[in-house]
C-alpha cells in the first residue's frame, strides 16, 4: 500500500527493504524511508518521501491533539519540521512524570505502559482537541506510551502502545521489541516513526502499518473498534449483524480483537467462584490467557435479551475479557475460534460424543467432531457432579477412539468445585420467597 502518490525523489538510504512497494516506477518501503540497516543509527534529516507524508497529514483537514509518554516524543518534532503543522496540531503534550500522566488522564492508570493507558490517553487527547478546535472540526486524539532502553536494566519487555481516537474508530497497536537489538536513540526513533504512521491512519492518510518498521521476529498486533458503538454493538450481535465481539475488562467492545486460544464457554447465570477457579487452572495447564464466552443464542432456548446480556457481562468488569457470540454449538464455536481449547465440564463432554444430542444422527455427530478436530480445536474437561450426586470425569465417558485426542482431563486434585449456577439460582429463589 503506498505511503503517498506522485513522489518524484527520495534521499539515499543504505537499508535493504523487506518488501518492495512500487509507485510510478519507484520502489521503496517504510524501512527504506525511515531507517538504515544499522539498528544504532539515529534520525536523519527528513527526506522527500517523509516530508511528503507529513505534508499530507497537515493537509488532511483534521485537528489533532497528541499525548506521548515513555518514548517517541521525537514524532512531535518530525511533524513540526515540515511547514504547515498548525493546520494539523492543536497541541502536543509529554506527560512523562507519573503525576503528570495521572493529571492528564484524570486518574492513576494501573500500568503506565499498556494498551489501556494508550487508549485512555487517545480519548482524553481527542476530547481536548474537540474543546480547543473550531466548532465542527474533525478532532483526532493520539496517545502513545513506551518502555524503552533505560540507564538501568529493564526487567520487563521493551515495548510500545499507540492508540488513536477519531470520529469513526478507536484503534491501537502494540509491539514488543527485541531487547539489546537497538540503543535508546534507535528505539526512540522507531517509536516516533510508528506514531507518525498511526497518526496518518487516524487522519485518513493511506500508509503502511507500523509493523513495516520492525523486524519479522518482533511481536506486533493491531486492534480496531468502532467509536461510539459500544452501546449499540450488543444489539448488533443480538440482531445477527455481528457474529462476535470481544468485551474487554474495562468495558471496551472490540470488533477485531486478537483471538483467544483458551475459552471457557457458559451462560454464567451467575458467575461464581467455580468458574473463576476453573479459568485459573486452565490458564496454568495451557500456559495461555483465557477468555470467557457467552453465546446470545441457544440450541433449545430463546435468544438472550439485551438487558440480560448486559447484566451477565457486568459480572466480568475489571476481571476478564469475554467473547460475546452467536455460536450456540461447539461446531459453531470452532468455526469462529479455530485452534482453540474449550474448557468444559464432563457433562458437556458426554453430550459432545452422544448421537442423541445430534438428533440421533451418528453420522452428523462424526461430521461435527471431525470438523472441530480439523480446525485445531480441543477440550479440557473438568469433573462434574451428575444428577445423582456422583462425580463424573472424562474417564467415565465412552469417547470414540478416533476422537480421544480431542479431550484432555483436568485432574480432580487440580479442580473440583461442586457449586453450580443452577443451585445458586435455586438458593436465591428460596431466599427471596
Amino acid at each position: 500500500m503506498p505511503i503517498m502518490p506522485d513522489v518524484t525523489g527520495l534521499g539515499s538510504f543504505s537499508g535493504t527493504p523487506c518488501t518492495l512497494l512500487t509507485l510510478s516506477g519507484l520502489s521503496f518501503t517504510v524501512r527504506e524511508v525511515f531507517f538504515s540497516s544499522d539498528h544504532t543509527r539515529t534520525m536523519s534529516p527528513l527526506d522527500a518521501a517523509s516530508q511528503q507524508l507529513i505534508s499530507r497529514l497537515h493537509a488532511s483537514g483534521r485537528k489533532a491533539a497528541l499525548a506521548i509518554t515513555g518514548g517517541g516524543s521525537g514524532a512531535i518534532g518530525e511533524l513540526l519540521r515540515v511547514p504547515g503543522g498548525s493546520r494539523l496540531l492543536i497541541e502536543a503534550q509529554v506527560p512523562y512524570d507519573e503525576l503528570a500522566l495521572a493529571t492528564f488522564l484524570g486518574f492513576v492508570p494501573g500500568q503506565a505502559c499498556s494498551s489501556d493507558t494508550a487508549i485512555a490517553m487517545a480519548q482524553t487527547a481527542r476530547a481536548r482537541a474537540a474543546r480547543l478546535a473550531p466548532t465542527g472540526a474533525d478532532a483526532v486524539g493520539l496517545g502513545a506510551t513506551a518502555a524503552l532502553v533505560s540507564d538501568r536494566p529493564r526487567r520487563g519487555e521493551h515495548r510500545f502502545h499507540i492508540a488513536f481516537a477519531n470520529a469513526a474508530q478507536i484503534a491501537h497497536c502494540t509491539c514488543v521489541l527485541a531487547k539489546g537489538r537497538r540503543d535508546r536513540a534507535s528505539e526512540e526513533d522507531l517509536v516516533s516513526r510508528a506514531i507518525v504512521l498511526w497518526l496518518a491512519r487516524a487522519c485518513g492518510v493511506v500508509v503502511p502499518s507500523p509493523k513495516s518498521l520492525v523486524d519479522t521476529d518482533e511481536h506486533y498486533a493491531e486492534t480496531v473498534m468502532a467509536a461510539g458503538a459500544a452501546a449499540d454493538t450488543i444489539d448488533q450481535v443480538l440482531a445477527g449483524e455481528l457474529d462476535r465481539i470481544t468485551v474487554q475488562p474495562d468495558g471496551q467492545m472490540m470488533l477485531s480483537a486478537s483471538q483467544s486460544v483458551v475459552l471457557l464457554p457458559g451462560s454464567f447465570n451467575p458467575l461464581h467462584e467455580g468458574h473463576v477457579l476453573l479459568a485459573r487452572v486452565a490458564e496454568e495447564l495451557r500456559q495461555q490467557p483465557l477468555a470467557f464466552e457467552i453465546s446470545v443464542t441457544n440450541v433449545d432456548k430463546p435468544p438472550l435479551a439485551g438487558e440480560t446480556v448486559r447484566g451477565r457481562l457486568a459480572q466480568f468488569a475489571w476481571k476478564s475479557p469475554v467473547e460475546l457470540t452467536r455460536a450456540p454449538t461447539f461446531l459453531d464455536k470452532s468455526r469462529l475460534f479455530p485452534r482453540t481449547t474449550f474448557v468444559i465440564g464432563a457433562d458437556t463432554a458426554e453430550r459432545l460424543v452422544a448421537p442423541k444430542y445430534y438428533g440421533d444422527d451418528e453420522v452428523r455427530m462424526h461430521v461435527a467432531l471431525e470438523e472441530i478436530a480439523n480446525s485445531g480445536g480441543s477440550f479440557l474437561v473438568a469433573v462434574r457432579l451428575d444428577a445423582a450426586g456422583c462425580v463424573r470425569a472424562l474417564s467415565d465417558i465412552s469417547v470414540p477412539r478416533r476422537y480421544v485426542d480431542l479431550f484432555t482431563e483436568i485432574p480432580e486434585h487440580l479442580f473440583r468445585v461442586d457449586t453450580s449456577s443452577s443451585e445458586i439460582r435455586a438458593q436465591r429463589a428460596v431466599g427471596n420467597s
